[in-house]
Formats: C-alpha cells, sequence, structure tokens
C-alpha cells in the first residue's frame, strides 16, 4: 500500500525545486518583475511569487485534488483529504528582489493538525532541507542535526523581524542576546534561517510573529534534527517562533522574557 505521507512528500520537494527554478529564473531577470507593496512599503510581493505558488498549486491539485491548501499568496483552498499543503512561494522577497541570496521556496505538509511533512528549496546554494515526522531531517538527502555544542555564547543566534512586530521587543531581545555573549544575525528569509538551526549553521531563531508558511516546515526541521521549539502557529494569523538548539534554549528563552513586551503581539 502507498504510504501517503511518503507520496506527498516526493511530491512536495519536486515541486519546491521546481519552482525554486521558475523563481531563479525570475531572479536572474527582476529588473523586469512588477514590484508591488502589500500592507506597508516593506511588505512585498512580485509576479515571481504569484507564478511559483500557482506552480506549485497546480502540481498539488492534479496529483491530490482532495487536499486542502493554503498559499501566503493565493489564500486557503478547502479540500476533503485531511492533508493541507502549506506554501510560501519565495520566503525572503525583500532579498530576492534586492539581489541577496537569501531566499527559499517553502511547502509544509498538514495532518490532523501536525506537520508531517517539510521542504525548504534554496535554489542558488543547490541544498534542498526536508524533514518528515518522526523519521528523521535530511540536507541534500544527508542527516542533519542542530549541534549539541551550541550554545547562547559560541554559536549565532538569529532574530527575525517584520512590520508586524514592535521595534522595543526586537531591540530588547538583541541586546539582551549581546549581553549574554551571543551574536545577533539575520538575512531575511526566516524560513532559511529555522532550516539553518536544524543543519547546525545557527544557534537558534526566534521572531515574535510569523505566519504559518514561513515557518511549520522549518519547525518541523527542527524537532527531527534533536532541536526544540514552541509550537509553530497554525493559524494564518500568525504568531511566535522560536527554535533552538538544545543546548540554547533556556538562555535564549530567558533573554526573550527579559526584553519589555512585544506591544505588537497577537493572541
Amino acid at each position: 500500500m502507498t504510504d501517503p505521507i511518503q507520496a506527498r512528500f516526493t511530491l512536495a520537494r519536486q515541486l519546491a525545486q521546481a519552482g525554486g527554478a521558475l523563481a531563479l529564473s525570475h531572479f536572474q531577470h527582476r529588473d523586469r518583475l512588477v514590484i508591488e507593496a502589500k500592507a506597508t512599503p516593506q511588505d512585498i510581493v512580485s509576479r515571481a511569487d504569484r507564478e511559483v505558488e500557482d506552480l506549485i498549486r497546480a502540481g498539488i491539485t492534479r496529483a491530490f485534488p482532495q487536499d486542502a491548501i493554503l498559499g501566503e499568496e493565493g489564500g486557503a483552498q478547502d479540500g476533503q483529504s485531511g492533508f493541507l499543503w502549506v506554501i510560501d512561494p519565495i520566503d525572503g522577497t525583500s532579498p530576492f528582489l534586492a539581489g541577496l541570496p537569501h531566499w527559499c521556496v517553502i511547502i509544509a505538509l498538514v495532518q490532523g493538525g501536525e506537520t508531517v511533512a517539510a521542504v525548504t528549496a534554496h535554489p542558488l546554494a543547490e541544498e534542498v532541507f526536508t524533514a518528515i515526522k518522526g523519521r528523521g531531517a535530511w540536507l541534500n538527502d544527508v542527516p542533519m542535526r542542530c549541534d549539541p555544542a551550541h550554545r547562547i555564547t559560541n554559536s549565532l543566534v538569529a532574530i527575525g523581524a517584520s512590520h508586524r512586530t514592535d521595534a522595543a521587543h526586537v531591540a530588547g531581545v538583541i541586546t539582551g542576546l549581546m549581553q549574554a555573549g551571543g551574536i545577533f544575525y539575520r538575512n531575511g528569509s526566516g524560513g532559511l534561517m529555522l532550516a539553518s538551526v536544524a543543519a547546525g549553521r545557527l544557534g537558534g531563531y526566534y521572531e515574535p510573529h510569523m505566519n504559518p508558511w514561513d515557518c511549520l516546515a522549518g519547525g518541523l526541521m527542527i524537532t527531527e534534527a534533536g532541536g526544540r521549539i514552541l509550537p509553530m502557529p497554525s493559524d494564518p494569523a500568525g504568531g511566535i517562533a522560536l527554535g533552538t538548539a538544545p543546548g540554547v534554549w533556556d538562555d535564549l528563552s530567558a533573554v526573550i522574557a527579559k526584553a519589555p513586551p512585544d506591544a505588537e503581539a497577537r493572541p
């Protein structure tokens, strides 16, 4: 009997890589893209985002027409199978449009409220981060693990922020991190930074507000790689995202707790 999760995982990997190839072609000709602001001038979308999501949606619908889909650009599509695909066609649109390398294509598969498979494709680095619940996490098919030696004092800790987060809270977290002997890192793609925690490249990642299409995949990767996370937000309204190597959790959690409250935090 066909494993329904494995079958969807295989397709997710194929679609993420195909979407990544399409995004890369737009990246190489980004001067031709029409850019639109959404909530603020810093919250932007391009034709590349929409075309990549359309490609992924079409592939899912052909193979699994009864599955539900939630995409950053296209919204929600109901299904009856119990599976939900969550798509971020280009995570890191601002770096993408600026010509920077830190962007990726993310697909998470949810069943019964739990993320059961994940793919994050980083075309410029020719890297594909993957995970299946209970089976492990991989980088280009090589098992990946959070670094057990990482502490807040000897690793890079990434902090995310956006127009949805309170500046004083984020500044307090960064200040507290540096006072604790840590180093702050950010590249503009939360999904890529979460995957980098799972790969042992970063000690942790915190963002006061992320949407599920940004963080569900990375959260599964971190847990399957032996790290710790807060439950990642599954509601489209979003919420807190935190994932770390085991030895970073306590100290980073303490830093966050000491920072000024996030005035923009949503229930």
